[in-house]
């Protein structure tokens, strides 16, 4: 199996109304890249590159899904469109 299909089917696993899930190969690994199913959010995905060794580990699938929340946090923190910290008042 190859590294792409690990997370492709890793991926498979989840499910989720408001965020869709994509994989591609990059030259540092599989980047995997989270979008917001609503076509009316304009913002970029959020992505995160899996090295090769990660892949390997006999401990991916739960390093997998401990990053996709992490990641999933860390998108929709960017999808504010007005916050006091972000200087919009």
């Amino acid at each position: 199996m190859t590294a792409l299909e690990t997370v492709q089917n890793e991926l498979a696993r989840y499910e989720h109304p408001f965020f869709t899930f994509s994989a591609r190969d990059t030259d540092n690994g599989v980047e995997l890249c989270i979008r917001s199913a609503n076509p009316n959010v304009h913002s970029p995905g959020y992505r995160i590159t899996f090295a090769e060794r990660d892949l390997k580990s006999t401990q991916f699938p739960w390093t997998f899904q401990k990053l996709l929340y992490d990641c999933l946090t860390d998108y929709i923190v960017e999808l504010f469109t007005k916050s006091p910290m972000t200087g919009n008042r």
